[in-house]
C-alpha cells in the first residue's frame, strides 16, 4: 500500500472520531450549562487545549453559544467539527477505490447537509439539532466501515486513526472533567452532584453502561475506572489501545516486519491492561492520564514514522 494512502485512512479515522467527540461534548455542555454557574465553556477549551483562543473570543464578550459556534462552525478553526468533517471528506475523496460506497455517501452526504446549512444565514440555524445530527451521522459512517469494508491494510489504517483519536479524546476528557468536579483528586464519595457525573459519562455515551456494568449509585473512583480500564467498553482508554494493538500486529504480519511503534503499542495497552485503579489514584489520575496521552502522542508520531505518513 502506498504510504500517501495509508496517511489519508488513518487521518481520516482520526478526523472523523475527533467530530463525533467534539459533537458528544458540546451536547454534554449545553446541558450542565442549563444547570450550573456557567464555567463549563473554560473545561472544553482546557480539553482541546484552545485556552488562548478562547481568551481572545471573550475579549469580544463571547457567550457559551459563541465558544460552541467556534468548535462547531468555524471554518477558520482547523480543530471544528465542520473543519474535521471536511478534511475527513478530503481524504475520503482520495481513496474512493480503497473504501465502499456506503463508506463514501455517508460522509458525502453528511459534508453536503452541514455545508449547505453553514452558507444560509446563521441565525436561522438550528444548532442543536445540525450537532445532533453530525453525532448520529458519524455513528452511522463508523457503521458503514465495520460492517462493509474488507479487512486489509486499509481498514487497519482506518481503524489505527480512530482509535488513537478517540482514547486522547477519552483521557482528556476524563483528566479535565474529573478535576473540575474534583479539584483535589480525591476519589471517595462525598455530596456527590449527580447530573455533573452522569454528563460525565455521557460524553463516552456510558450513562447506562455503568447502572448495567457497577448496579449502584454514582461514584467517582467507578467513573474513571470504566473510562480508563474497563477493556469492555468500546470508548474506555484501556479499549482503545488494545484495538491498536490488535491493528498493529495485522499490519506486522501483513508487511512481515515489525518497529518501534509495534513496541510502543504494546507497552501502552499492556500498562492499562494491569493497572489497577486504586493504584492509579495512589500515583495521582491527573499525573497517570498524562503520561498515557503524552505516549499516545509519541506512538502516532512513530507510526508516522514507520509507515511514512508524515
Amino acid at each position: 500500500m502506498l504510504s500517501s494512502t495509508a496517511k489519508n485512512l488513518y487521518w481520516m479515522g482520526r478526523y472523523l472520531q475527533r467530530a463525533k467527540t467534539t459533537a458528544r461534548l458540546i451536547e454534554a455542555t449545553q446541558r450542565m450549562a442549563l444547570q450550573s454557574r456557567g464555567k463549563e465553556a473554560e473545561g472544553v477549551v482546557a480539553i482541546f487545549g484552545m485556552e488562548d483562543e478562547f481568551r481572545q473570543v471573550q475579549e469580544q464578550g463571547a457567550r457559551l453559544s459563541n465558544l460552541i459556534d467556534f468548535l462547531a462552525f468555524d471554518e477558520g478553526n482547523p480543530s471544528s467539527i465542520v473543519s474535521a468533517i471536511g478534511f475527513a471528506r478530503r481524504n475520503a475523496r482520495e481513496e474512493r477505490n480503497n473504501i465502499t460506497v456506503d463508506v463514501w455517501e455517508s460522509l458525502n452526504g453528511l459534508w453536503l447537509e452541514l455545508s449547505g446549512k453553514l452558507r444560509g444565514e446563521r441565525v436561522h440555524i438550528d444548532r442543536g439539532a445540525l450537532i445532533e445530527s453530525v453525532k448520529k451521522q458519524a455513528v452511522m459512517i463508523f457503521g458503514a466501515a465495520q460492517v462493509t469494508l474488507l479487512r486489509d491494510e486499509a481498514y487497519n489504517f482506518f481503524q489505527l486513526g480512530a482509535f488513537l483519536e478517540r482514547g486522547d479524546n477519552t483521557a482528556r476528557i476524563l483528566d479535565v472533567k474529573f478535576h473540575a468536579l474534583r479539584p483535589d483528586g480525591d476519589p471517595h464519595a462525598r455530596e456527590l452532584d449527580y447530573f455533573a457525573w452522569s454528563e460525565l459519562l455521557a460524553c463516552i455515551g456510558a450513562v447506562r453502561t455503568y447502572r448495567r456494568i457497577y448496579r449502584s449509585s454514582l461514584d467517582p473512583r467507578k467513573v474513571a475506572e470504566l473510562m480508563m480500564l474497563r477493556r469492555d467498553v468500546p470508548r474506555s482508554v484501556h479499549h482503545c489501545l488494545w484495538m491498536v494493538d490488535l491493528n498493529m500486529r495485522e499490519l506486522a504480519d501483513a508487511y512481515g516486519t515489525r518497529g518501534e511503534a509495534d513496541r510502543l503499542a504494546g507497552e501502552l495497552h499492556a500498562r492499562l491492561r494491569y493497572a489497577r485503579i486504586d493504584s492509579v489514584f495512589e500515583v495521582g489520575l491527573s499525573k497517570f492520564l498524562r503520561g498515557v496521552r503524552t505516549d499516545i502522542a509519541t506512538l502516532s508520531d512513530e507510526i508516522g514514522r514507520q509507515f511514512l505518513l508524515d
